[in-house]
């Protein structure tokens, strides 16, 4: 086993439990080097980890997850179980022209593999490690309901899948690691110089290939502005909407190299953004999920269905005064309130949303919620009481959100009038959230040059290789995370396809996490242990490089006044010669944050 797999794994307190893998040369750290613990990292890992390789996992956070944990976590699958017991008719077929003809441009190749292998390289592998599909979802152009809502959301999706690879004995991981530059030896990728952003230290890592597996660049700003679709306007304000760390540095690594790249400007993005309350500087935002509001421009109109696709909604919002808009609605709007991802209870979106002044606006008459918003009056009047009318004659004559006879499965066309004060204005924002380009790759997950050759011992999946063009234009909902599993579950299988090992489906160990309460007992003393060493207070206000993911969990420590026990019950009670943590049982404290 690789020197890098067996230090890091016995120092997390696992043993390798599975058979003895194939042989590997003594200066490979691992025979699959992953950079990035996202979802499609972590299911290449997995995949090699099954056929008998070793995998070592490097991500600049402290965490796993990537974009999936923030993520409502839905993914597209064809003909599953949950379908069928529900009686729904599904067919291959019938998704792959739901996808042609939504995406416009999709390599209809890789389409083709998806619809046909998604149930069993998605639902299967996922249910068999402990993920439960409760629910499906409708969303445009799809012809039956195909969005599949894992419980947990994106965390529940997430979690099993790294814990699985934790069980395997066969992936490590090091935290707090970016990747630099990729180790060319004899025109092959064989490894990566990476940098420890908290020490600094530089580290070489090698392997049989490289995998570029670190999402995309949507919370880059300026590589979104410079890679814009240009047939659109590009908005006044834009917020970010990805994970902190989509910032195409995966891109930067294989551009080294010779790596070519598609479809950089297919990307996207929401009209449905909000300025995140919990950071001040104003650049990341939150995606709003879709409620009993209606939508209006800088004149007090309506200028869109508010129930079509980003793929109609963003270029109207764009040919609108500065970009933005604003969203109406009364007191029964603001109880079907949503935000996607993980952790936004309706308590913490009253408390962080709808009690700030700087984000929302609130008045008992429409009039003066106009002049608080800055919206002509009289044009919001006429706005309201018109979609007022259209939903007492039901239909509505403007856009057709709702109509006679066409019933529908999405809840934003069962309205109601805005007519349940208090009222509210919410400004709205385009929101920076997928990309769907990214390295070229092939059908087997290997990265392409300009000229379309392989480069020998480079491998990319998931948003870091544009969903290897799945999506086309236009992402039909559920298919970032769904292709980001399948591209990188490809690409493990085509590491062990060079190394002339045979992927094997072997049985999950179905991970079980500690979720029993900490005993209340300890939390006190607990806090008194901790605090002798490690002063929460002073290392909050200290500004260290590398600890991101530190201080917005200890801020929420701080923020609810939990004790130390709450997320590091295992260290307790003390005792000096076992002081470590617990990897498997940490993941099962990301819920504290993250749960629903």
């Amino acid at each position: 086993m690789g020197r890098h797999v067996t230090a890091l794994l016995l120092a997390l307190g696992l043993q390798a439990c599975a058979p003895e893998p194939s042989e590997i040369t003594a200066d490979r750290d691992a025979d699959l080097i992953v950079v990035g613990a996202g979802i499609s990292g972590l299911s290449a890992a997995l995949e090699v980890a099954r056929g008998g390789g070793t995998a070592l996992v490097l991500d600049i956070s402290s965490v796993f997850g990537g974009h999936a944990v923030m993520a409502h976590g839905g993914v597209s699958i064809v003909d599953s179980p949950l379908q069928r017991s529900l009686g729904i008719e599904d067919a291959t077929d019938l998704a792959y022209r739901d996808f042609i003809e939504w995406g416009e441009d999709n390599d209809r190749q890789w389409v083709r593999y998806y619809v046909d292998n998604s149930r069993e390289q998605i639902y299967d592998w996922m249910t068999a490690m402990g993920v439960h599909f409760h629910g499906l979802l409708h969303f445009p152009g799809n012809s039956v309901l195909r969005f599949h809502e894992p419980t947990g959301r994106g965390l529940g999706l997430v979690t099993p899948l790294y814990l699985e690879c934790l069980r395997s004995g066969r992936v490590a991981f090091r935290w707090n690691t970016r990747g630099e530059e990729l180790l060319l030896e004899d025109g092959r990728v064989v490894g990566v110089r990476a940098r420890n952003v908290r020490s600094q230290e530089i580290s070489d890592f090698r392997g049989a290939a490289v995998l570029v597996a670190s999402g995309g660049f949507q919370s880059n700003l300026q590589r979104v502005r410079r890679n814009w679709n240009p047939e659109l306007r590009f908005p006044e304000r834009i917020l970010a909407g990805s994970g902190w760390n989509s910032q195409g540095s995966g891109l930067d690594l294989a551009a080294e190299v010779g790596s070519g790249f598609h479809r950089l400007d297919h990307q996207w993005n929401y009209v449905t953004g909000l300025p995140d309350p919990r950071y001040e500087e104003g650049v990341r935002g939150i995606n709003v999920l879709y409620t009993d509001s209606l939508w209006v421009n800088a004149e007090g109109k309506r200028f869109v269905n508010e129930c079509l696709s980003d793929k109609y909604t963003l270029p109207a919002l764009l040919r609108q005064p500065g970009g933005s808009h604003w969203w109406i609605l009364d007191r029964r709007g603001r109880e079907s309130f949503r935000v996607s991802g993980s952790g936004w209870t309706k308590e913490k979106i009253d408390k962080l949303i709808f009690a700030d002044p700087d984000l929302v606006e609130e008045a008992a008459e429409l009039e003066d919620l106009a002049v608080q918003a800055g919206l002509p009056p009289n044009a919001l009047k006429r706005t309201v009481d018109g979609f007022n009318r259209f939903v007492q004659n039901g239909e509505d004559a403007d856009f057709q959100r709702f109509r006679p006879g066409h019933e529908s499965d999405d809840p934003c066309a069962k309205v109601q009038p805005i007519s349940k004060p208090p009222f509210y204005a919410i400004r709205m924002y385009p929101l920076a959230r997928k990309s769907m380009g990214g390295i070229r790759v092939d059908r087997q997950s290997r990265a392409l040059d300009e000229q379309g050759r392989v480069i020998p011992g480079l491998l990319a999946a998931g948003e870091a290789s544009g969903l290897a063009g799945i999506n086309g234009r236009a992402g039909l909902e559920g298919t970032f995370l769904g292709p980001s599993i399948v591209t990188g579950r490809v690409a493990g299988r085509t590491l062990l396809a060079e190394l002339g090992w045979k992927a094997e489906l072997s049985p999950v160990s179905q991970p079980a996490v500690d979720s029993d309460p900490p005993d209340p007992g300890l939390a006190e003393s607990s806090d008194a242990i901790c605090s002798a060493c490690h002063g929460l207070e002073e290392l909050l206000e200290e500004e260290r490089t590398g600890y991101l993911h530190f201080e917005l969990s200890h801020g929420v420590v701080r923020e609810r006044g939990l004790s130390c026990v709450s997320c590091h019950s295992e260290l307790f009670p003390y005792d000096e010669d076992r002081h470590r943590t617990d990897a498997v049982r940490r993941a099962g404290t990301c819920q504290i944050c993250h749960g629903i």
